[in-house]
């Protein structure tokens, strides 16, 4: 009757505390959800956990479940590596680019963890501000590429990873402060600090003040996202981050955030690794780390429509 998708399912309501943030580290809708713990508590004809506590708190059903569930999942995930390695070999190569400024705080705990399980893998990591990342993708000079701007191409497979909200940072002193919603026109009177990459490839140029042909008043680059912070915070200017970036200084006090529109700008961040690799196993066992450490670790992130 128990099956390891409950065990991951009650895993992750422990780990998360309420039903939102397991969902969320599933990448489950909570509806889904729901209706997953009520199936199988009617199978087991026992309650699970105690509807409306805070903390969540568990029943001695659940609790025992829960002991159960540390006791297998490990050994299982170890075994199912292990097979992976036994059928596909245990060697080759993965050397990333990023796109993504800000992926490195969650990026680097996935790779270590990769590390860990492919030792054989011969791991290797850059920047791709100053080269065109997909054509190095396409010619085998690297092999996965972290990018929130998929180009199709015949020969690549874009691996979604998770959607993630650009939030506009602005002084908490900021008349804009004050805002439900950033328009674009908003922008025509204020610094703009970005990264120091193509506008083509910053999303609040390609999907917010392009499509409508606004220009801020001044532009200002800096590679690190707490400089920019720093500099928004002071008055310098205003910056667009993603909201699971600007989260730990929102926590600080340090600035304020307002979405882009009444809808929002919501990009989908991709793992690109050309077709002949996608389904090698390390390729995708390193897909999974990465989405695990991602909805673990990274607040205001939501599934990808069809994924989980």
């Amino acid at each position: 009757m128990l099956d390891t998708k409950h065990l991951r399912t009650l895993t992750a309501l422990r780990d998360g505390g309420t039903l939102v943030e397991a969902a969320r580290r599933l990448h489950l809708t909570q509806s889904a959800l729901s209706h997953q713990l009520k199936d199988l508590e009617e199978r087991l004809g026992i309650s699970l956990f105690l509807r409306k506590t805070k903390p969540l708190q568990f029943t001695r059903a659940g609790l025992e479940i829960l002991q159960l569930a540390d006791k297998i999942l490990p050994q299982l995930q170890h075994t199912e590596r292990n097979l992976k390695k036994l059928a596909g070999g245990d060697a080759g190569r993965l050397h990333m680019a990023i796109e993504c400024h800000s992926c490195f705080d969650w990026l680097m705990p996935a790779i270590n963890s990769f590390r860990d399980h492919w030792p054989e893998v011969e791991i290797d990591l850059s920047t791709s501000f100053n080269f065109e990342p997909i054509p190095a993708l396409i010619r085998g000079d690297i092999d996965l590429v972290v990018t929130s701007d998929p180009h199709p191409h015949g020969d690549i497979h874009y691996q979604p990873l998770f959607r993630y909200q650009s939030m506009l940072a602005v002084a908490n002193q900021h008349p804009l402060a004050n805002r439900q919603a950033i328009e674009p026109a908003d922008l025509t009177n204020e610094t703009l600090i970005h990264y120091p990459v193509d506008r083509k490839r910053l999303d609040i140029f390609e999907r917010f003040l392009t499509p409508q042909g606004i220009e801020p008043q001044a532009t200002r680059e800096t590679e690190l996202t707490l400089m920019m912070v720093q500099l928004v915070a002071s008055g310098r200017g205003v910056a667009c981050l993603p909201n699971w970036a600007l989260q730990p200084y929102l926590d600080a006090s340090l600035v304020s955030c307002r979405p882009l529109g009444k809808d929002g700008v919501w990009p989908t961040l991709y793992a690109a690794v050309r077709n002949e690799q996608k389904d090698s196993a390390f390729i995708q066992d390193f897909f999974d780390q990465a989405l695990q450490t991602c909805f673990k670790h990274l607040p205001g992130i939501v599934p990808v429509a069809g994924e989980g």
